[in-house]
Order: C-alpha cells, then structure tokens, then sequence
C-alpha cells in the first residue's frame, strides 16, 4: 500500500513535516510494509521555506535584514537542489513578527522581503518563489522595490518614507536602478487569495484591519493605494490594479507584477508541483490530509482542498484529518474529500490538543489504518 501525507501545518502545534511523519508513525504500527511518502505543503506564509527546505532537500540562508518597523531581524530563505530559490515575505515582512501593540500598516514596510530576494539572486537563483502570506503591511511593495533599486518620489523630488500612508505623496517612480539580474529571472508569486489592489475586496478594506488599522486608516490607505495604482498606470504603462491576486499581502503582489515581471499563481499548486504530486499519485492508494481547523471556509483554496482536487483527477481516495470539524466543514465533501476524522480522542480541550497534536495525529493514522484492514476483510 502506497499512501501520501500532504498535510499543512497544525499553526501552533507541529509543522508540516512533523505532522506528516506522525501519520507515517501511527501507520506503521499497523502495516509496516506501507510506503508513506510526505510531501511538505505550505500556504506561503510562515514556515513555507522551512516545510520545502526539510522536505525537498534544501538549504536554508540566514540574512540579517529590516523587520517590517525597521528593526533588525535574522530571517531565512531557501534554495532547493535545482537552484529555485524560495522567499516567505512573512520571514521578514509578517505579522507574527510584531506584537498586536506595534502592529501599524500605515508604516510598515516590505523592505526586508526585497533584501531576501536581492540575496536569493546572489546565490544564483534564477528561479524565484515569492510565498506572500502572513503579511503585517499595506505598503503595495513599495519595500521590496526599494530594496531592489527603484525610487519613489514625492512632487518635490524628496524620498518618499516607507510604509503604506506615504503612498498618498507619491508623484514619481524611477526603475533605472532595478537589479538587472530579475530581467533574466522567473519569479513566481504564491498567492491563494484573489483579492484586487483596491475597492472594497481590496489588500486594505480586507485585510487592514488584521494589521492594525483602524475604520479611518483602512480609507486612508485604500486611497494611497489607489493613488500608486494610477501613477503606475500613468508614468509606466501599468495598469494591473483590478487583477484578481494584486492586492496579497497588501499589495505586494502588486509590486512583484509591474517591477519583477512575476506572475501569480495558487500557492498550493506551485507548492505540489515542487514535490511532483502528480506524478506520486499514480502509485498512490490513499492521500491523507489535513490542518489544524477544517471548516466553511476551508473550501476557499485552503490547503487539504488543493490537495484533494488533484489526487481527485486520479480517482484516488482522500482522508483528511484536523484538531477542530466546525460548522460548515460539511462542505469539504463536495469538494473531493472522503472522509474527514478529527484527531481529538474525547472531550479535550484546546491547550491540550495543541500540546499533543503530534501524538494525536498518529493515533488517528493507526485507526485510519485499522479501519481499512476492517475493509479489507469483506
């Protein structure tokens, strides 16, 4: 029996990795002649480098660049064996890197993300894979370019400061300085949501508030938005405001597009992809799945649901497992997955299905793995 553990992160309680080879613990209690293969699976935010760089072989970098308030921080990006290089703007530039008292996207700032890909091409890399989840900013990238070399102006030819509010003075943009190096590079942005620049499903009206900005703040950087929307359409040609993804990670997405000359796609399909699930599948006899929390709105590009699309195109059965079935999880079903268990194993409580997550996780495979034998026998 060949089965695939591509599970996304129990946030809080155990990577991607680790969650996965709790699944192959707990099988192999029962069956050890079953091949277990994992395959590391991330949304683009926190921990995306880490789950590729364990899974598929890679290396980790450490580079000291500026947090997204300007502070000093040591972040991380890899680079894989064929010399894709993966950035997490969530290493440098995500929320979790502020407390919720310091969280102010009227001035944070992207920068730190571009130091990471700056340094990405100096290892060589050619091929870039830029995850945008988790960000803490609404600054439209603007950061990362600078940190790749573009200038951005105000009506009186002074840099403009960092951060999301200052898009409101902007008057002139300058790409002479652009690292050439990305005219010969692919960058590939890993992106699930589908959210415009502006208006109300855009980066700010959405996701402003989770970083800190309040009713006011969120109409003040929609505006600025809007303002750098149309100088880019203006001055460059530029006119990918109303693209469906441009306003991920408060518009970062935006940036990478017009600057870097990248393209979006879902993060869980650039995430398979790299691990050749496609190609697993037509050896596979189960995918097990799963997350921390499964429910209505897992059906919206979160990962088990990506998951289970493709092992779906090969007629191969999907379980997926999670610390909490909540309302609306019903909807997974219509979506390719078979059987959804939840790894509690009676009236616990959330602190203790967080600290034991790995060990219950494994007890769920070993049943799933009973429950088969069961089906075997008729």
């Amino acid at each position: 029996m060949h089965i695939i553990a591509a599970i996304d992160s129990f946030k809080g309680s155990c990577s991607t990795i680790e969650a996965a080879r709790a699944v192959a613990r707990g099988i192999a209690k029962i069956d050890r002649t079953a091949r277990v293969t994992i395959v590391p699976i991330a949304d683009g935010g926190e921990g995306t480098c880490l789950a590729l760089s364990e899974g598929l072989s890679g290396v980790l970098h450490h580079k000291l660049v500026r947090g997204p308030l300007g502070e000093s921080i040591d972040a991380v990006f890899a680079v894989l064996p064929d010399g894709t290089g993966v950035v997490e703007l969530a290493a440098a530039s995500g929320l979790t890197l502020l407390t919720e008292d310091n969280r102010n996207p009227m001035l944070a700032s992207t920068f730190g993300t571009g130091q990471l890909i700056a340094a990405a091409l100096d290892e060589g890399c050619r091929r870039l894979i830029i995850g945008l989840g988790g960000s803490a900013t609404n600054d439209g990238g603007t950061g990362l370019a600078r940190a790749l070399g573009i200038q951005f102006y105000d009506e009186f030819g002074r840099l403009l400061p960092e951060g999301g509010a200052a898009l409101a003075d902007l008057h002139h943009i300058d790409t002479s300085g652009l690292d050439r190096r990305l005219a010969a590079s692919e960058v590939i942005i890993a992106c699930d949501v589908n959210n415009p620049l502006c208006g109300p499903q855009g980066a700010s009206a959405v996701f402003g508030p989770q970083k800190g900005a309040s009713p006011l703040e969120v109409t003040q950087l929609d505006a600025a938005l809007f303002h750098y929307a149309s100088i880019l359409k203006t001055q460059l040609g530029i006119d990918l405001a109303s693209l469906p993804g441009a306003g991920a990670a408060g518009g970062a997405a935006m940036a990478l597009l017009a600057f870097c000359n990248g393209r979006i796609r879902r993060g869980i399909d650039v995430m398979l992809d790299l691990a050749n699930f496609d190609t697993l599948l037509q050896t596979a006899d189960l995918v097990i799945t799963g997350e921390g929390r499964i429910d209505s709105q897992t059906v919206f590009g979160k990962v088990p649901i990506g998951v289970a699309a493709r092992a779906k195109q090969k007629q191969v059965p999907v379980i997926a497992i999670t610390g909490c079935i909540a309302e609306g999880a019903e909807a997974v079903y219509e979506q390719g997955i078979d059987v959804l268990l939840s790894i509690a194993n009676g009236p616990i409580s959330l602190e203790y299905s967080m600290q034991h997550a790995e060990t219950l996780i494994e007890a769920t495979a070993e049943r799933i793995l009973r429950l088969l034998q069961i089906g075997k026998s008729f």
